[in-house]
Parts: C-alpha cells; structure tokens; sequence
C-alpha cells in the first residue's frame, strides 16, 4: 500500500471517529439501545420533552467521574478509544514534534500529560482538549502539514515545528486508529451489518425485515417478501422492498402504530 493510499484511509478512519464521537457520549448515558428503531433516528424519535443530552465542551471521558453510567459497554469503548488515540499522539509527537526554545508557546504543539505536574493544564496536558482535538493533531502529522521551514518576520526561515512522519509510523497510525473506529462503530451498532428487526413483520405482507447498516452509508430496512410485497417502496437489486434513509420514519411510526404505541 502506497503512502498516500494509507494516509487517505487513516484520515477517513479519524474523521469517522470524531464525526461518530457525540453518539458515543450518549450512548455512555443511555442504556443500551434495541436494534430497533436504528440509532441514527433517535433523535428524531425522542419525544419533545425528554432531556437533551448537550456534548459540548465535555471533558475527556479520562478526566471525569463516572458514577453510574447507564451503557458500561458504551465507556469501556470511550475510554479504550481515548487511550488509543492519546498514546498515538504521544508517540507521534516524540518522533516528529521538533524542540526549540519559544515552542511550547506554539499551539500547534502536542503537550506531553505531566502527571506530577501542579497545574492542572500541565498534568494532562493536550489530552485535556479532548478526542477532537487529538484526531485533528494526529491527522496534520499523517498529512504531514506544518514541515516546512516557515518564514521569520525578520526574513529568516526557522525549522517547522514537525518533521515529516516515517513510513513505519505512517502505518503504525493507520493500524491504531483503524481499531479504533472499528471497536467505536461496533459499539454504536454502525458497522457494516444486516440484522432481524426482532418481533416485527413487514406492515404490508408480514414478511421478515431485517436492518442493514454500515459505516458510510444510512441505515435501510428491507422485506423478505421480495417484490410481491405491495410496499410502496423501491426493489433492490436483490429484489427486495427497501425502506431507504427517507422513509424510515414511516416505517418506524407504521411499527408503533401497529402495537398500539
């Protein structure tokens, strides 16, 4: 595989990462969800006066108290993600960050967890800024941004605050962070899977539906039927009724309605 094929699938799988991120913390305060309905509907679902869970500005899932979570499985994968991010970034950090004197002044700078350390900033260092932050630092060192030498306002150049990352580390980050996305769309049931909706049959034939999801694409449902069920949505190219990502709502309400919900 050639560098920048493995630096295009490292920096998918990170942006994957962050982009599925705010799931992961609800999911770490809901409790464990069904199969059905499919996960991306449940905020549009969510009755209008249930609590609104806001992520932003939440600290790091290893710096904060977690007394009871509601989806232990949901912060085993939080905290695992984490860990894994992190120590990628430590490891990126001490091979390519250059050191000079003024550079800890640098944001672009990744600050090495000090845990004895009095100032809380500086015992966790970049790690405080949280999972966003470290997958966008880890993704400017696989794009290798910032490695040029930069022009001085008195004319000179100074060294850049990175060195271009090395091969074998290249494919070390690729290899991290694919776990890492991997274990995170599998606890969000995200990833590439066809499961039975469990005690429901299709409203139009009472044929079998089953739930198909993957990382990059929105969930559907689909009949066993075939295309003697009367639904009316399309056929697949196996021939069976698919409920797409806009009519999923309906199906969902159709559901409910049928047991009296």
């Amino acid at each position: 595989m050639n560098r920048a094929v493995t630096a295009r699938e490292t920096v998918a799988a990170l942006r994957t990462i962050r982009e599925q991120w705010a799931e992961l913390l609800l999911a770490v305060e809901t409790p464990p969800a069904d199969v059905w309905p499919p996960r991306q509907l449940a905020h549009t679902l969510r009755a209008v006066d249930d609590e609104q869970l806001d992520v932003v500005d939440r600290a790091p899932l290893v710096l904060r108290e977690h007394p009871a979570p509601a989806n232990l499985d949901a912060l085993d994968t939080g905290l695992a993600v984490e860990r894994m991010i992190f120590g990628l970034a430590d490891t990126l950090a001490a091979a390519v960050q250059h050191s000079e004197q003024g550079a800890q002044r640098d944001p672009r700078r990744w600050a090495f967890a000090d845990p004895g350390a009095a100032d809380i900033r500086h015992a966790h260092g970049s790690r405080a800024h949280g999972l966003h932050f470290a997958c966008v630092w880890v993704e400017g060192r696989v794009l290798d941004e910032d490695t040029t030498p930069e022009k001085q306002l008195d004319g000179t150049l100074a060294v850049p605050p990175f060195a271009p990352l090395p091969e074998h580390l290249l494919h070390e980050a690729r290899r991290t962070v694919r776990i890492a996305e991997g274990r995170l769309l599998r606890t969000l049931g995200l990833d590439a899977r066809s499961t039975p909706v469990p005690d429901r049959a299709c409203p139009w034939c009472a044929g079998d539906l089953a739930l198909h999801t993957a990382p990059d694409t929105a969930p559907s449902v689909t009949c066993s039927t075939g295309p003697q069920c009367p639904a009316p949505v399309p056929v697949d190219e196996q021939g069976r009724r698919v409920w797409g990502w806009g009519d999923l709502v309906a199906l969902v309400s159709m559901l409910r309605a049928a047991e009296g919900q």
